[in-house]
């Protein structure tokens, strides 16, 4: 069975900024018909922050602006969160080297795993998150819960 990164919001974990899940049956089922094995992670946890936690949001840029130096991301009491972030996708990174995943499914609109949507100044844009930006950035075939990759044949 071929390892597959997957948020762990998706598989059911509580693990999202306000202590509660994003439980995808379509990301389970996905899983299951293509025989592989779940990898979970969660960058803001790996990154050392609790849940529940503060809300998070791009300040300025997004993903790619924040690993081009450019970018900001803050919490709802304003302070700057872009470090800490850039840690959480670091350590997801390394674990994905580590099982050999070469693709990953990640929760759409949050500032670390967004893939063509994320929150910019509490608004919806496009845009991805910093997690999703690096493994794109490092090879990885990244897609969100509302884009799966093709089924296997």
């Amino acid at each position: 069975m071929r390892p597959l990164l997957v948020s762990c919001c998706l598989l059911g974990l509580k693990t999202r900024y306000d202590g509660t899940d994003n439980y995808s049956p379509e990301v389970i089922e996905y899983i299951k018909k293509n025989e592989l094995t779940p990898i979970p992670v969660c960058p803001e946890q790996l990154a050392g922050l609790a849940t529940p936690r503060s809300k998070c949001w791009f300040h300025k840029g997004d993903g790619v602006a924040v690993l081009q130096n450019r970018g900001k991301l803050i919490n709802q009491n304003g302070e700057d969160m872009t470090e800490v972030f850039l840690h959480g996708a670091h350590e997801t990174l390394k674990i994905a080297k580590i099982s050999g995943c070469k693709q990953a499914i990640l929760q759409q609109r949050s500032p670390s795993c967004g893939l063509q949507k994320i929150y910019l100044n509490e608004q919806l844009v496009a845009g991805i998150g910093i997690t999703a930006a690096l493994l794109k950035k490092n090879g990885l075939s990244v897609y969100s819960d509302d884009n799966l990759p093709p089924q296997k044949t």
